[in-house]
């Protein structure tokens, strides 16, 4: 991205969206970042709201554009809720961001001529039928089961790209992100990195699903934004796979957790979730080769950064509003 280019990010107070903000300033872009706040937190672009080239407007992608949107050159679509613990909850607005807000972003992209990046997700593989996944597999997804909010809603959004491309030329690319991990994960958000650090630091027992032998790859957040941003740039539409092809158990993970805190919380089991996939790992052959990416950061490096994170987190008061600037809406809440 140019220096001064206009780029909107949907979902950016979210974990990885606060994240690629950051990275999209640096680069010397002017960044209108929108969120819903219903599943993230404003704490997160707290460093950038009096920034000059940004802009932050609670927005719901499921309702038409702001006017502040139209002739921006790139749109990032990070607005879903991305935990179980969130999508769970409010199934109906997590599909719905998946469909009804993805078409509102695709007319836009396709009135302003902006390319649309859509954040997939390696849901769409479902309990996989080959391992590792390439991006040819077209998934083993249970339809009507728990997870199929996010899960089938991912896949329908890319579809949607799809047939947009196909009938009106429209600029767009697909990235699947694996499991993403890094500061700005929110404590008891579900996701198995945050709770493992947290019950650790905590002194709680460390909870695992079935025999804790699931594999999942871990891909630490600066390598997953890198991508996104080289995918952006590359011209081309995807999908590709962005993630960590280094492959661990869940009772590896949680030894190493327990090693970096030095914590002696013991293990517990419990069942195993409805449609839990056993075994996940990309196969990112495609983004070497198309973009000249791969993660830099080693699973140890990036539980460290994380862990420090959280140690500083818990240590701390419970957070004060962020106050915003007259006009952009209220602070409370939470990032799609």
């Amino acid at each position: 991205m140019a220096s001064g280019e206009r780029v909107l990010v949907c979902g950016a107070a979210g974990f990885v969206g606060s994240h690629l903000c950051e990275r999209l300033l640096q680069r010397g872009c002017e960044v209108l970042a929108v969120d819903n706040l219903i599943s993230g937190d404003l704490q997160n672009l707290a460093s950038m709201l009096d920034a000059p080239r940004f802009r932050f407007l609670r927005y719901d992608v499921c309702s038409p554009p702001p006017r502040e949107a139209e002739g921006v050159s790139r749109i990032f679509n990070l607005a879903c809720p991305a935990s179980p613990a969130h999508y769970q909850r409010i199934p109906v607005q997590t599909v719905l961001a998946s469909t009804l807000g993805v078409w509102q972003l695709l007319e836009l992209a396709r009135r302003s001529g902006a390319r649309l990046l859509q954040a997939s997700t390696s849901e769409v593989y479902g309990d996989a039928l080959e391992h590792p996944q390439q991006e040819s597999h077209w998934g083993h997804v249970n339809p009507v089961g728990p997870r199929a909010c996010y899960d089938e809603g991912k896949r329908c959004a890319e579809a949607m790209l799809v047939a947009y491309a196909q009938q009106y030329g429209t600029d767009v690319c697909i990235a699947r992100l694996f499991n993403t991990y890094g500061p700005r994960l929110r404590p008891g958000d579900g996701r198995v990195v945050s709770n493992f650090i947290v019950q650790a630091l905590q002194g709680e027992p460390i909870t695992l699903y079935g025999d804790g032998l699931q594999t999942r790859s871990f891909c630490y957040v600066d390598d997953t934004v890198r991508g996104l941003c080289a995918l952006m740039e590359s011209g081309w539409p995807g999908p590709v796979n962005l993630g960590n092809p280094s492959e661990c158990h869940m009772v590896e993970l949680a030894a190493r957790v327990q090693a970096l805190i030095g914590s002696a919380s013991p293990l517990v089991l419990r069942p195993l979730p409805p449609d839990d996939p056993r075994r996940r790992r990309p196969d990112i052959r495609l983004a070497r080769q198309r973009l000249g990416w791969w993660p830099e950061v080693g699973l140890d490096d990036g539980l460290a950064l994380t862990v420090s994170y959280f140690r500083a987190r818990l240590a701390l008061p419970p957070e004060a509003p962020v106050t915003m600037s007259p006009g952009l809406g209220t602070a409370e809440g939470g990032a799609c």
